[in-house]
């Protein structure tokens, strides 16, 4: 009942007590073991979207949006605090293909709408223009950043192979 999505394959020289120390060390963490993302990673998008809430009722957090930058999953543990950064760069870099193409899809499309209304925003200057695009864009990334989480902490039939398989 398992697919090959459920987690990544395991190298021949891994032992069970190995598997479970990398787990374990990704837990600790914070890290999800089955999936080897970090949900630290949509603080980017969230502080996005927290600027884009703003906008409506305080017009000057537009030039704060404007400031914020697209990073990269790698691009952002490198410039964190995160104490575990490696760690998350290593297991991002080895999750399940299928798990990270379609968490790389997400973050790709959170990506296209937040530096589209960036530009937007850039040519426009009335500050309801400014509150329209806000609100649509936030709107449209939330879901998304949601779905993204989903992929982080493993969906449904992910968790059940997971299960199945140990």
């Amino acid at each position: 009942m398992t697919s090959p999505a459920a987690s990544p394959a395991r190298p021949a020289s891994e032992t069970a007590a190995d598997h479970s120390a990398r787990a374990a060390l990704r837990r600790a963490a914070n890290i999800n073991p089955r999936t080897g993302l970090a949900t630290d990673y949509l603080n980017h998008f969230n502080e996005a979207v927290m600027l884009l809430e703003m906008i409506p009722d305080m017009p000057e957090c537009a030039e704060d949006f404007l400031t914020w930058k697209p990073l990269s999953y790698a691009e952002h543990f490198m410039a964190s605090n995160f104490k575990a950064r490696d760690l998350a760069i290593e297991a991002y870099n080895t999750a399940d293909a299928h798990i990270r193409t379609d968490f790389d899809n997400i973050t790709s499309a959170i990506t296209s709408i937040l530096s589209a209304v960036s530009d937007a925003m850039r040519k426009v200057q009335l500050d309801t223009t400014r509150a329209r695009l806000a609100q649509q864009a936030a709107g449209w990334v939330k879901p998304l950043v949601m779905r993204a989480g989903g992929v982080i902490n493993g969906d449904g039939a992910a968790d059940v192979d997971y299960i199945m398989a140990h």
